[in-house]
């Protein structure tokens, strides 16, 4: 090792790796015999100090990792309960219409005025289901073509009403909660008229 002052020696020294002092000499005479660095005993006791407070410093960060994973994996199984109690909700507003249509099922033929009285019956009970959970239809026939929530599936030339206006509804189209869930299938009006 190189000489100079204490202090820079002792910032030096690999504590680790020091052999014990024997019994009955004492530290500073046997670095002082050996021409070595005199240790001081604050730095000593710095240097512990500093590794009590790694050790704790890694058993918090090691603790905080375990709540961090802890705290993800309640997250997603929170996350799929929700989706599960969701579904559950959906379920339980469709299923008096399911059974309905099993009451309609096991009645006796009868008139067919009475069987189209009871279907209508099952629909309003669907609609009413949908309505309950956020479900809208979107509003069709009549109404100018509005590509955001229709699909034309064909153009039909006429004069009876104006260009771009939504003449049929093929297949019904949703908005859950204000969102999209399927746009409406229309055939729209092309007034080469004027």
């Amino acid at each position: 090792m190189r000489k100079g002052n204490g202090k820079s020696e002792v910032k030096n020294l690999d504590l680790e790796h020091e052999l014990p002092a024997a019994e009955g000499e004492d530290m500073g005479s046997t670095s002082a015999a050996a021409g070595g660095p005199v240790p001081v005993a604050g730095a000593v006791s710095e240097i512990e100090k500093v590794k009590v407070e790694r050790d704790a410093l890694l058993d918090r960060l090691a603790r905080l990792q375990a709540e961090f994973d802890n705290a993800r994996k309640r997250a997603v199984r929170e996350q799929q309960e929700f989706r599960e109690f969701a579904a559950a909700d959906v379920i339980r507003a469709v299923l008096p219409a399911l059974d309905s249509f099993e009451r309609a099922l096991k009645a006796p033929g009868g008139d067919a005025g009475d069987f189209r009285g009871g279907v209508e019956l099952i629909y309003k009970q669907f609609q009413d289901a949908l309505q309950k959970i956020g479900v809208q239809a979107i509003a069709a026939v009549g109404q100018p073509f509005d590509p955001r929530v229709h699909e034309a599936i064909e153009m039909v030339d006429t004069t009876e009403v104006a260009d771009h206006q939504v003449l049929d509804e093929l297949q019904r189209g949703y908005k859950y909660k204000d969102r999209l869930l399927r746009p409406a299938m229309v055939r729209v009006a092309r007034n080469t008229g004027g």
